[in-house]
C-alpha cells in the first residue's frame, strides 16, 4: 500500500475543479485544529524560551518551524480561500532567553518534554477525527499530511525523550503477579 498514491487517487475526483461545499463538521474540524495549534505554538514558544536542555531547545525549535508553523499557514489559506472566518488567535510569543527564572516559575525540561508529548499525540488524534469526519478527499488529505508530520517528529523526539530519561512509561503488567483482585 503505496500511501502517497492512495492520497493521489483520493483527490483526483477534483480534477474538473468542481468541489462540494465544505459540511459543518469539515468547517468545525479544520477551525479547531488551527485554533488548537496556535495555543500549542504559545505553549512551544514559551517552552523555548525556559528550557535549559539544548537538544530539547533544538527539537522545539524544530517542531515550531518544520511542524507547526506549516500547519497552521496551510489551515489559514485553506480556510480564507472557502470564504470560512479564522478563529481569533492571540499574537505570537516573543523569543527570548528566560531561562534564569526561578525552577518553580517554570516546567523543568522533562515536564516541558512530556506536555510537548502529549500536544503531538493529541494533534495525531485529532488529524485522525477530522480525516475520517472528511467527505472531501482534499480535507482528508490535510489531516492524513498533518498526522505524518506529527508522528514522524514524534518518532525522533521519543528517542531524545527516552536518553535524557524523560518518557514516561506505565509500569509493566505481568498477568498472574501478586496484587491482582
Amino acid at each position: 500500500m503505496n500511501l502517497l498514491e492512495m492520497l493521489k487517487d483520493a483527490i483526483h475526483p477534483f480534477g474538473d475543479g468542481k468541489k462540494p461545499p465544505l459540511h459543518v463538521g469539515e468547517v468545525m474540524n479544520l477551525w479547531f485544529y488551527l485554533t488548537a495549534t496556535e495555543q500549542t505554538l504559545r505553549g512551544e514558544q514559551v517552552s523555548y524560551n525556559t528550557a535549559q536542555d539544548q537538544e530539547l531547545r533544538d527539537k522545539i525549535e524544530d517542531v515550531i518551524n518544520n511542524v507547526h508553523l506549516p500547519i497552521r499557514e496551510e489551515l489559514k489559506d485553506f480556510l480564507r480561500s472557502e470564504g470560512v472566518p479564522l478563529p481569533n488567535a492571540t499574537p505570537d510569543k516573543s523569543i527570548g532567553d528566560f531561562r534564569a527564572m526561578p525552577e518553580n516559575a517554570k516546567l523543568s525540561d522533562e515536564e516541558i518534554a512530556n506536555l510537548l508529548s502529549f500536544n503531538i499525540v493529541l494533534g495525531i488524534n485529532y488529524a485522525c477525527r477530522g480525516l475520517t469526519e472528511a467527505t472531501r478527499p482534499d480535507v482528508a488529505s490535510m489531516f492524513a499530511k498533518f498526522q505524518m508530520k506529527k508522528a514522524a517528529f514524534a518518532l525522533t523526539f521519543r528517542q531524545l525523550m527516552t536518553e535524557k530519561g524523560w518518557l514516561l512509561v506505565p509500569p509493566a503488567y505481568h498477568a498472574g503477579s501478586e496484587g491482582r483482585l
